[in-house]
């Protein structure tokens, strides 16, 4: 799962045909070996096919989830959020969150003044655009963050973890876009796991309709804009073939 960084002043140039150029290269590495290697591969590919240059190419997070027969393995590069289930009922949660410590006053600031009321308008467009130029600095840096842009290197930096299969009774991926309504509305991510192509259609739906028309301002639930782009995967093993 990949989600493009949405981009407020020219030095962020926009993500369409980045992501649509990284997604099937990755795609077509990942069933085998390292998970880390294989994210190099494909960043390494795709800088050369479109000639990208780093600190100037659009960015993206990565999110993986990788089922073997012994093992289930999810990464994120970035802030899309991975909730893994466990058969005793707790849950593992696997997100990347270097970015935001980065600029931290900054977003805390941007938030406040839409509790506020301020609005998604000029005012809070610029405030954006200052924190992506404090943010530009720090990308792809040691003691900063790291995410899908045009430094193959930052594959490296791909945070993994690995459950035993038995383990491991739903994974649920997001991006931030669907995982801040999933945690609005209670931690429900066990419930998101059980749903199928049609409720989950339904639940984003519902998300943006929600945004539209219960906090267009966003000041219930602050956000860099009305509308996030929302993605979500559930995903459980499939069920024994009875005899």
């Amino acid at each position: 799962m990949l989600d493009g960084a949405s981009s407020y002043s020219p030095e962020a140039p926009p993500a369409d045909d980045y992501v649509d150029v990284l997604l099937p290269a990755l795609l077509g590495r990942v069933d085998d070996g390292d998970l880390r290697d294989q994210l190099r591969e494909a960043l390494a590919g795709m800088v050369d096919r479109l000639g990208l240059v780093p600190g100037a190419a659009p960015s993206s997070t990565v999110l993986i989830l990788r089922v073997g027969e012994e093992l289930v393995e999810v990464a994120a590069l970035g802030d899309s959020t991975a909730v893994i289930g466990h058969p005793d009922g707790t849950t593992s949660r696997l997100s990347d969150d270097r970015l935001a410590r980065i600029g931290a006053d900054q977003r805390r600031a941007y938030r406040e003044h839409l509790r506020q009321g301020s609005g998604f308008g000029p005012d809070h467009r610029d405030r954006l655009r200052e924190l992506q130029r404090s943010e530009f600095p720090h990308r792809n840096q040691t003691g900063g963050y790291w995410i899908a842009e045009a430094d193959p290197a930052a594959a490296d930096e791909l945070v993994v973890r690995s459950f035993p299969r038995d383990a491991v009774s739903w994974v649920v991926l997001a991006t931030d876009g669907a995982q801040m309504h999933i945690d609005r509305l209670g931690d429900r991510w066990d419930v998101i796991a059980r749903q199928g192509d049609g409720q989950l259609a339904a639940f984003l739906n519902s998300a943006q309709q929600w945004e539209t028309e219960a906090d267009p301002d966003g000041i219930e639930l602050p956000r860099s804009k009305r509308h996030d782009d929302k993605t979500v995967v559930a995903w459980q093993p499939a069920a024994s073939p009875i005899n």
